[in-house]
């Protein structure tokens, strides 16, 4: 099956710039409860993800910044200790269930590498669901 159909679009996806702050990115996570958000250039394409482990890494090891600070550090200067790997467009769900396991979503891409929304994994845990359903009902007939 087309990823399409899970696509989750852009416009309904919260992203940051690897230009926004630290200060920003917390205050985004913390406000809608996410642990990681998709960054996207200023030519719209997926550049990474930031994860609250990344900042909290960051303020760790860089403890002169402390939350006061959090907003003189820019993203592209935070490492990302996750390579969260987009997909393009015309892959197929089955090719998602891998990095499904390790990420809460799947940034997904168009042909130019223009991030075009997400998949998250529950979509992609319920699609497998109900594949395992359709397929017990087979087995006992």
């Amino acid at each position: 099956m087309n990823i399409a159909f899970f696509l989750v679009p852009k416009d309904q996806v919260i992203y940051l710039s690897p230009h926004s702050t630290m200060r920003q990115a917390l205050e985004r996570m913390e406000y809608h409860r996410y642990s990681a958000v998709p960054l996207i250039d200023e030519h719209g394409k997926y550049v990474g993800t930031i994860t609250e482990g990344d900042l909290l890494w960051k303020l760790k090891r860089s403890p002169e910044i402390g939350f006061e600070g959090a907003h003189k550090v820019q993203l592209k200067d935070v490492p990302q200790h996750m390579a969260i790997k987009p997909v393009r467009i015309d892959q197929q769900m089955q090719d998602l269930i891998t990095l499904a396991t390790n990420q809460n979503y799947v940034p997904v891409i168009d042909d130019n590498g223009v991030f075009i929304g997400i998949i998250r994994r529950r979509e992609i845990i319920d699609y497998c669901f109900k594949l395992w359903q359709s397929e017990q009902k087979v087995s006992e007939v």
